[in-house]
């Protein structure tokens, strides 16, 4: 109390917090667990493909499933299973005179659930039925497809099994109406199915007998224009093709189309020039036949051969020179989201606009007016690094239990990149194998068709972004 002035008492008063008041506060928050890494999107993925693979192989060991009605070795069969899941093509006996019609019919069910995906598959299944998408599950499709939006993934899904349906159903007919002038009405409808799907899938399986893949079809050139066509198709991916028929101008494409396109038909081409010129001579393959025909072939073989593993020709007969060249192409494979396996094209796009904005001493990576991400450098490079990765070491061990007495090296990496790939190009040296060679391989083509990237984000823990950076400190280049 204090006074103020003459008989004035001024009251002041003073608040003081109470003790309970000072005391910290605490918050009390349930930390929700995180889900177990078993259930990461890739690995989900994985899953489906290995469930897939198994039901896939036992079906093929049965004896029905062969011709001659006895059992198929294990290994046989789910090697068989693993090349139609993972939409390869390489085979350990010949599909058309091994299998019955029962396991050719099981072996198309398989590469058809294998190129569009297990996933997008079930998720169709799920949304015709009326089941509701989590946003994890919208997320998991996203990424398949290789889209960069969450809404409307219901509505892609269903436009992307109706118009891979009439694909699917057009490739048939169009087909079918050569393969009539070789098998009767049924068999000529069952062949065009299993070739359109096949085709589109970038499979490389064949059922045509008397001949390895599409050698006694090398006379109908519409058969391999039509067939080619779908390869193309299936190979350059499903968000391409949409931006491509929707906008039709290539000013107004995005920048994924706009390297997709320019980079598929500059591979393209190079494939095409490089077999024409190595191969014009050379009597094994097509040195004997027409310069129309040696053209033709060329487009075809450069077409089929970076992502489908489909040949006209005698693949073994081929220059070491094209193999070299045909390694390279497989490495790069096709689009993201598409049936074709490899790094994908758009890896390799960003890479060589990373390569040229370094020469042109630009600090970040451009292309056509445009910056790429760093991140999306980051990702390329880790792509390529883990791929180069995985066909070294398999390479390698391959040439450890196979001997290299046995078989050169430089087919060993040609059918090890064709796994990974997903390709299905051969020199003849997977039915010798054995049977540790043949699980290698099954592998490379599941890690090819799953993708190096997809696997390394299954396999790293999660762990929080960090809030510093380091000191920055140059290192010394060339």
């Amino acid at each position: 109390m204090a006074t103020e002035g003459p008989g004035r008492i001024n009251q002041r008063i003073i608040r003081r917090p109470r003790l309970r008041d000072m005391r910290p506060r605490v918050f009390r928050f349930r930390i929700r667990r995180p889900s177990p890494r078993i259930f990461a999107s890739p690995l989900i993925l994985l899953y489906g493909f290995a469930i897939l693979i198994a039901a896939g192989g036992i079906l093929l060991a049965l004896p029905i499933a062969s011709v001659d009605n006895t059992h198929t070795p294990w290994v046989n069969a789910f090697f068989t299973s693993t090349s139609a899941v993972t939409v390869t093509g390489l085979t350990v006996v010949n599909t058309a005179s091994h299998w019955s019609s029962f396991g050719q019919g099981v072996i198309f069910v398989l590469m058809l659930l294998g190129g569009l995906g297990f996933m997008v598959f079930a998720t169709f299944l799920l949304t015709v039925i009326g089941q509701r998408l989590g946003i994890s599950d919208r997320m998991l499709i996203r990424d398949t497809l290789g889209g960069d939006r969450i809404g409307g993934v219901v509505r892609l899904l269903r436009r992307i099994v109706i118009v891979v349906m009439v694909i699917y159903a057009l490739g048939m007919v169009l087909i079918f109406w050569q393969m009539i002038s070789f098998f009767p009405m049924g068999e000529a409808l069952w062949q065009s199915a299993f070739l359109a799907v096949s085709s589109f899938n970038n499979a490389g399986l064949t059922i045509v007998p008397g001949s390895a893949s599409l050698e006694g079809l090398n006379s109908k050139i519409p058969i391999l224009f039509f067939v080619g066509g779908l390869i193309m198709l299936g190979g350059i991916g499903w968000a391409v093709t949409v931006d491509v028929f929707r906008r039709h101008s290539f000013k107004r494409f995005n920048l994924d189309t706009k390297m997709i396109v320019v980079t598929s038909l500059f591979l393209w081409l190079a494939a095409t020039s490089v077999f024409l010129l190595s191969e014009y001579s050379n009597e094994a393959t097509i040195g004997a036949r027409s310069v129309a025909d040696k053209v033709g072939v060329s487009i075809f073989e450069a077409i089929s051969a970076r992502t489908a593993g489909f040949t006209a020709l005698n693949i073994t007969g081929i220059t070491d020179l094209t193999k070299l060249f045909f390694i390279t192409m497989m490495f790069i494979g096709g689009a993201a989201g598409s049936v074709a396996g490899g790094i994908k094209v758009g890896t390799f796009a960003v890479i060589v606009a990373t390569v040229l904005s370094s020469i042109r001493g630009r600090q970040h990576t451009e292309a056509f007016g445009r910056e790429i991400p760093r991140f999306v450098v980051y990702r390329a490079i880790t792509v390529v690094a883990l791929g180069g990765g995985v066909i070294f070491a398999t390479s390698l061990a391959l040439e450890l239990t196979e001997g290299s007495s046995q078989f050169p090296f430089l087919d060993i990496l040609f059918d090890t990149v064709s796994a990974f790939g997903t390709t299905g190009l051969s020199m003849g040296i997977v039915p010798l194998l054995t049977v540790w060679g043949k699980i290698l391989l099954m592998a490379v083509m599941v890690l090819g068709r799953l993708g190096p990237l997809a696997l390394a984000l299954a396999l790293t823990p999660q762990k929080e972004g960090t809030v510093y950076r380091y000191a920055k400190e140059g290192i010394r280049i060339g």
